[in-house]
């Protein structure tokens, strides 16, 4: 049975990322892609379906877990009543074939246990094992082989392989998984030791250019690890998660694959890589959304694979009963035929904000933005699916409207700061006019002095603390100030935000609850910092940091009732919140400041310092309360 979703940690390479569970069972492996087929997927099923555990042969009286500082190296302790044991596992960066676990004796002496079972496609493919030429383990099933290389003696146990070894201290002992065609030859070796200082110097040397200065330095260097971990070395795409059909309602249907990457999170993510100190990850970032946006506009798609693919069918796997019994387990993900509008203002915004912060565009991006707005003028008006990709129909959410009116805002600011190339930009301050206007009047309920989730609705959505976030209106707006106060009396529930009210299912059009989407509560904590309201936003962000888990990572939602993660995990969007909201917290203007502040304001550096209002105000309260 699979862990808790908070009892995995990551390894990645840069091309795909293996989870492992603090038993030291390896659960969940595509390869060799993100969005390949699992050969590991106990996840989502038993340990039928593929696994790879090491650890003390009988259970641990104690074990921790931590990353090396600034890496992505995983260090599990095991205690036993007979000696204590180091597993270091890594996958050697911007490599894509091997796995590699090393096994340290610390003190005493521990009887070992490795167990593996590969299954390909998913868990359906029991692979053909063998041995080659070398004494390697080699298992085949149609394109796919893995290779394990170890110097201890393996036996087989039904369809699995299995080794009994002891470690005494000062011994150590090297296992490599290795992926590659079947109709090519192994996979070349590693020198286990030789790589893994050369992986960790790699994490290292690229933490190390982290933003500093703010109260919470230790998560937001991990979290922008944990974005470096999902983005796909070739072609520069995130993937929202390594992840899919991790249930957003433990038991339920809400179970989605999220290996591909979505065109919302795209200014999210920049601004997180750009302000954190990342430029080669921002603009990588913006030039596959530039790529993948290319093309006839009415084909634009809200989410595309890692390279920018396009056909991305949903598929149910019958075979795997899910995490938790959470049916259907889906791969491909049906949302791509979706039409939202949101997703041009997100282009437009991330184009924006990457010219702010020093990353100029060109000729050929600048038109596929104005073919996209020549598009958008003709659908602006029309009913949506929304930012949540709702199943129960298309509304005119007002969020959607807003991010409408965000698109043409930031074309025309773009022209009048210089970009070097004609455009209608009189049309386009009209219809950005009058998209303002129809929010104003259509999406604000006098009765209840908040925007609401679509026109004429008496539903509140989170999506719209997001209004002042992106200039629509200044965060102290009276509006704006009761939207939030809006949605902290009605959506909070346990000090974290819902995206909507999910009883009502006229919303999503599903059964069943979910847990609280965390990048809505990171958006309220931004409100508050906003509004100054400090010593709130700060108890906000120490609460939604609690809930990462006990090496920094977090999933999409944090389920209140029965206090754990759900959804799939780690999810990059609650990751790249964090970040923004950390950093908003620890800089002078936060998330209230007018749209498209430059690097020249101090925000956009390496390794900034952060020195903001809020630590101002932290530090002044304090002052006032210490004895003299």
């Amino acid at each position: 049975m699979a862990g808790r979703i908070e009892d995995y940690a990551l390894v990645g390479d840069g091309r795909t990322a293996a989870l492992i569970g603090r038993d030291g069972s390896v659960d969940w492996l595509c390869w060799p892609r993100f969005d390949s087929a699992a050969c590991f997927a106990a996840l989502l099923g038993t340990e039928d379906h593929g696994f790879w555990k090491l650890g003390p042969a009988d259970p641990a009286a104690k074990t921790s877990r931590q990353y090396r500082t600034g890496s992505l190296v995983l260090e599990t302790h095991h205690e036993t009543g007979t000696g204590c044991v180091r597993v270091t596992d890594y996958m050697p960066a911007n490599d894509g074939s091997h796995l590699v676990r090393i096994v340290d004796g610390l003190s005493g002496e521990v009887a070992m246990r490795m167990h593996l079972a590969v299954r390909f496609d998913y868990g359906l493919a029991v692979p053909w094992v063998s041995h080659n030429e070398l004494g390697d383990l080699r298992a085949i099933s149609g394109p796919h082989k893995v290779v394990l290389r170890t110097p201890v003696p393996l036996h087989g146990e039904g369809q699995t392989t299995a080794a009994d070894f002891s470690v005494a201290a000062g011994e150590s002992v090297a296992f490599t998984l290795s992926y590659g065609p079947s109709h090519e030859d192994d996979p070349p070796p590693v020198q286990p030791r030789k790589v893994l200082f050369e992986t960790d110097r790699h994490w290292r040397d690229w933490s190390n250019r982290c933003a500093r200065g703010t109260p919470w330095d230790a998560i937001l260097q991990r979290s922008l690890l944990t974005l470096k971990a999902l983005i796909y070395q070739p072609t520069g795409g995130i993937v929202a998660a390594p992840t899919t059909s991790l249930p957003e309602d433990l038991g339920g249907v809400r179970n989605w694959d999220y290996r591909f990457c979505w065109l919302r999170d795209s200014t999210f993510t920049l601004i997180a890589m750009m302000d954190g100190g990342y430029l080669d990850e921002a603009r990588a970032w913006r030039d596959w959304l530039v790529r993948a946006v290319a093309g006839n506009p009415e084909q634009a798609h809200i989410l595309y694979g890692i390279a920018g693919e396009r056909m991305l069918p949903e598929i149910e796997l019958d075979w795997l009963p899910g995490y938790e019994n959470s049916k259907p387990v889906r791969i491909g993900n049906a949302a791509v035929e979706q039409f939202q509008l949101d997703v041009y203002g997100e282009i437009f915004d991330a184009l924006y904000q990457a010219r702010q912060r020093g990353l100029l565009g060109d000729a050929d991006g600048w038109r596929v933005g104005q073919a996209l707005l020549r598009h958008l003028e003709k659908v602006w008006s029309t009913p949506d699916e929304g930012i949540w990709e709702v199943r129960g129909g298309r509304r005119h959410f007002v969020h959607s409207k807003v991010m409408a009116w965000v698109a043409f805002d930031r074309a025309i600011r773009s022209y009048e700061e210089g970009e070097p190339f004609g455009a209608p930009v009189d049309r386009w301050r009209t219809i950005r006019d009058e998209i303002h206007a129809e929010v104003c009047e259509k999406g604000f309920d006098t009765e209840l002095n908040s925007f609401v989730q679509s026109y004429g609705s008496k539903r509140l959505d989170a999506s719209l603390l997001l209004i002042a976030h992106m200039g629509f209106l200044p965060q102290t707006d009276p509006r704006v100030v009761g939207t939030v106060e809006a949605i902290g009396r009605t959506l909070m529930r346990d000090g974290f935000v819902l995206r909507y009210d999910t009883e009502d299912q006229t919303t999503d059009g599903l059964p069943g609850d979910e847990g609280a989407f965390l990048p809505c509560s990171f958006w309220y904590a931004d409100n508050l910092i906003g509004l100054g309201r400090c010593e709130e936003a700060r108890a906000l962000i120490e609460k939604l940091i609690g809930v990462c888990n006990d090496v920094g990572l977090v999933s999409e939602e944090y389920d209140v009732k029965a206090k754990r993660l759900v959804g799939n995990f780690p999810q990059a969007f609650s990751h790249v919140t964090l970040v923004n909201t950390i950093l908003n917290y620890s800089r002078a203007n936060g998330p209230a400041r007018e749209r498209g502040a430059g690097a020249e304001d101090g925000t956009g550096a390496g390794g900034t310092e952060y020195e903001g209002a809020c630590l101002r105000a932290d530090r002044t309260a304090e002052a006032e309360t210490t004895p003299a």
